[in-house]
């Protein structure tokens, strides 16, 4: 008899800092090491239960539910743990804390990644009970991230982040003299899967809207430097409506120059030249006003003073 068989099921009692969590990312959370096919099968043939009932995985849960988790066997390799991370704190309190997250690193692991920002600070902070990403920022792009810290706030920045409410202002180094001014961008984006498996995203009649607001902070014959705001929160927008308007992301490795990015490399451009500099919303729980901001970071400011002065 294998130890799977003797295995008992689980019951778990959710706590608030799960109120309002999708059940299938709350056993995600719980089922380290097993496969995410292998959850949503076992909600889908009802061994998971929650009151002693069925449930879908959008089903969401509420304080004092018990969740049945069958024996489930995890995978044979182990994936590296995440080693605990501190990041600049650009602000903190009981209900959120908002990083100021480094270009290159991943905000979460999947993808080739073992692990990302949101792993690397629940190693660092082992007694926090919630620590959820409110939004995200490609691998690539520095600047200020928000995390909850309080499932509450999660929902309501959820709400907020879809309804406009908080305002994302980004700073870009594109290819080219920006003409024309200060305009708003308005192609809709649609989101397909290359021949290489690589998520990707095209300007497309069919896709989704959005709305990219771009205002012109300087600009030489090469480069020019925009302060971009981002009214809809679709993948990798700013890069892809940049690009399609002429002005690519300087450094971009999927939507750039690439013999531009090339003779960059040579020159010491190491990153892409986008950088989320400013956040400004009202507190989820308390209403107050927060306006955040992370410096334009050195290898950008000193391109901008050299290419741009």
């Amino acid at each position: 008899m294998n130890d799977l068989s003797k295995a008992r099921a689980t019951t778990l009692e959710v706590g608030e800092e799960a109120a309002a969590q999708r059940i299938d990312n709350f056993l995600l959370r719980h089922l380290k090491g097993v496969p995410k096919s292998h959850v949503y099968r076992v909600l889908r043939s009802g061994e998971v239960r929650v009151n002693s009932g069925r449930v879908k995985p959008e089903y969401r849960l509420q304080p004092g539910d018990r969740v049945r988790v069958p024996p489930i066997r995890t995978s044979e390799g182990k994936k590296p743990a995440a080693k605990p991370a501190e990041f600049p704190v650009v602000h903190e309190d009981g209900a959120l804390l908002v990083v100021d997250k480094p270009a290159g690193v991943a905000v979460h692991g999947g993808s080739g990644v073992s692990f990302g920002v949101i792993e690397s600070l629940r190693a660092s902070r082992p007694q926090a009970k919630v620590l959820e990403l409110a939004h995200r920022l490609d691998r690539d792009t520095s600047g200020l991230l928000i995390v909850a810290k309080k499932r509450s706030a999660l929902v309501e920045l959820h709400r907020m982040l879809r309804e406009g409410q908080i305002e994302k202002l980004y700073l870009a180094v594109a290819k080219g003299h920006w003409e024309g001014g200060n305009r708003e961008l308005r192609q809709s984006l649609h989101k397909y899967t290359d021949a290489r498996g690589e998520r990707r995203v095209a300007v497309h009649e069919t896709g989704v809207e959005a709305l990219t607001r771009v205002r012109v902070l300087d600009k030489s014959p090469d480069f020019s430097f925009l302060e971009v705001r981002l009214m809809t929160g679709r993948t990798h927008q700013i890069r892809v409506h940049l690009a399609h308007a002429g002005h690519p992301v300087l450094r971009d490795g999927k939507y750039g120059d690439f013999e531009l990015n090339r003779r960059l490399e040579k020159e010491g451009v190491r990153r892409l030249f986008l950088h989320a500099s400013r956040l400004a919303f009202l507190h989820p729980l308390t209403g107050e006003r927060l306006e955040l901001r992370s410096a334009l970071p050195e290898e950008m400011k000193r391109f901008v003073d050299t290419h741009l002065a």
